[in-house]
């Protein structure tokens, strides 16, 4: 809103909840005449979320600055880790000095979160192998909780996208997708580690 837009819609489900225990959603609006016209909407079609996934909402949103100041320095640990693994080809996390937008998330967010995607040096087979191989980070296609999961897009969450829709998006089959959560970093990077070891 600060930067100029009329509405934001927000995921209560993923980072906010915190504990992939909700479904749920927000949206902050800016304009009255907006608000207006989806607080219509929201009472004639009933889209109203149960008291207990609010109170979820309410106490996730009691640690939400500490949760996120632990992912975004777990992430940030585990993207320069990945940098220099040799079967890792490209890392995308805002947080590295590498990534083309560096500056403009800096500008844009109080922190990096703890998304990070990697394409790893190999194909399908490797990729969906890597995610398996995992024991901290749960095979799961979820995001925003305390808990670290992997996920393999081109073979879970776009498997339904045509290939040639998935690389026009930069979703190649050897991408691979991580929501680094709040544990111990050390033990997450040694559960990486072992993966690496299993493709070799």
């Amino acid at each position: 809103i600060t930067m100029g837009a009329d509405i934001i819609v927000h995921s209560t489900t993923k980072y906010i909840g915190g504990h992939c225990d909700l479904i749920g959603g927000a949206i902050i609006i800016s304009k009255k005449e907006i608000y207006e016209q989806l607080a219509f909407y929201q009472n004639t079609v009933g889209a109203i979320p149960g008291p207990m996934d609010c109170w979820l909402v309410l106490r996730g949103i009691k640690t939400l600055a500490i949760r996120m100041e632990q992912h975004t320095a777990n992430a940030i640990t585990i993207a320069n880790y990945l940098e220099n693994q040799k079967r890792v080809k490209k890392v995308y996390y805002p947080g590295l000095l590498s990534h083309p937008q560096h500056q403009l998330a800096r500008k844009q967010m109080k922190g990096f979160g703890g998304m990070i995607s990697f394409e790893i040096d190999g194909d399908i087979e490797i990729a969906k192998k890597f995610v398996t191989l995992t024991r901290y980070f749960s095979l799961a296609e979820s995001l925003g909780g305390v808990e670290s999961l992997i996920e393999h897009p081109a073979s879970m969450t776009h498997a339904s996208i045509q290939e040639e829709e998935r690389l026009k998006s930069g979703l190649t089959d050897n991408l691979i997708r991580i929501s680094v959560g709040i544990e111990n970093v050390q033990d997450l990077m040694q559960d990486l580690d072992q993966a690496f070891k299993g493709i070799r």
